[in-house]
Protein backbone atom coordinates (compact mmCIF):
# COMPACT_ATOMS: atom_id res chain seq x y z
CA UNK A 1 0.00 0.00 0.00
CA UNK A 2 1.48 3.33 -1.00
CA UNK A 3 1.21 6.60 0.92
CA UNK A 4 -1.79 7.87 -1.05
CA UNK A 5 -3.73 4.64 -0.45
CA UNK A 6 -2.92 4.78 3.25
CA UNK A 7 -4.02 8.42 3.47
CA UNK A 8 -7.28 7.59 1.70
CA UNK A 9 -7.89 4.70 4.11
CA UNK A 10 -7.30 6.97 7.11
CA UNK A 11 -9.64 9.64 5.72
CA UNK A 12 -12.37 7.08 5.03
CA UNK A 13 -12.05 5.64 8.55
CA UNK A 14 -12.27 9.08 10.16
CA UNK A 15 -15.36 9.89 8.11
CA UNK A 16 -16.95 6.59 9.10
CA UNK A 17 -16.10 7.23 12.77
CA UNK A 18 -17.57 10.73 12.63
CA UNK A 19 -20.76 9.49 10.95
CA UNK A 20 -21.14 6.76 13.58
CA UNK A 21 -20.64 9.27 16.41
CA UNK A 22 -23.26 11.56 14.88
CA UNK A 23 -25.67 8.64 14.48
CA UNK A 24 -25.24 7.66 18.14
CA UNK A 25 -25.70 11.27 19.22
CA UNK A 26 -28.91 11.53 17.17
CA UNK A 27 -30.28 8.33 18.67
CA UNK A 28 -29.52 9.52 22.20
CA UNK A 29 -31.13 12.90 21.57
CA UNK A 30 -34.18 11.51 19.80
CA UNK A 31 -35.71 10.27 23.02
CA UNK A 32 -35.36 13.62 24.76
CA UNK A 33 -37.53 16.65 24.34
CA UNK A 34 -35.75 19.73 23.04
CA UNK A 35 -35.29 22.66 25.38
CA UNK A 36 -37.30 25.79 24.63
CA UNK A 37 -34.54 28.03 26.02
CA UNK A 38 -30.78 27.71 25.62
CA UNK A 39 -29.16 26.18 28.70
CA UNK A 40 -26.12 28.41 28.19
CA UNK A 41 -27.46 31.89 27.43
CA UNK A 42 -31.21 31.61 28.05
CA UNK A 43 -32.20 32.70 24.54
CA UNK A 44 -35.31 31.08 23.06
CA UNK A 45 -34.61 28.11 20.77
CA UNK A 46 -36.67 28.45 17.57
CA UNK A 47 -39.21 25.71 16.89
CA UNK A 48 -37.57 24.82 13.55
CA UNK A 49 -34.27 24.13 15.34
CA UNK A 50 -36.02 22.02 17.97
CA UNK A 51 -37.72 20.00 15.24
CA UNK A 52 -34.58 19.64 13.13
CA UNK A 53 -32.41 18.64 16.09
CA UNK A 54 -34.50 16.64 18.58
CA UNK A 55 -33.15 16.88 22.11
CA UNK A 56 -31.20 20.08 21.47
CA UNK A 57 -30.19 22.00 24.60
CA UNK A 58 -28.50 25.09 23.12
CA UNK A 59 -29.26 27.87 20.64
CA UNK A 60 -27.32 27.77 17.39
CA UNK A 61 -24.71 30.33 18.50
CA UNK A 62 -23.95 28.49 21.76
CA UNK A 63 -23.92 25.11 20.00
CA UNK A 64 -21.40 26.42 17.46
CA UNK A 65 -19.23 27.86 20.24
CA UNK A 66 -19.36 24.52 22.09
CA UNK A 67 -18.40 22.56 18.98
CA UNK A 68 -15.56 24.98 18.18
CA UNK A 69 -14.26 24.63 21.73
CA UNK A 70 -14.46 20.83 21.53
CA UNK A 71 -12.57 20.79 18.23
CA UNK A 72 -9.80 22.95 19.66
CA UNK A 73 -9.30 20.89 22.80
CA UNK A 74 -10.05 17.36 21.60
CA UNK A 75 -7.19 17.00 19.17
Amino acid sequence: MDTADHAQTVIEQRLADNLEAQRRKSQQSAGRESATECEECGAPIPELRRLASPGCRYCIACQQALETHQKQYNR
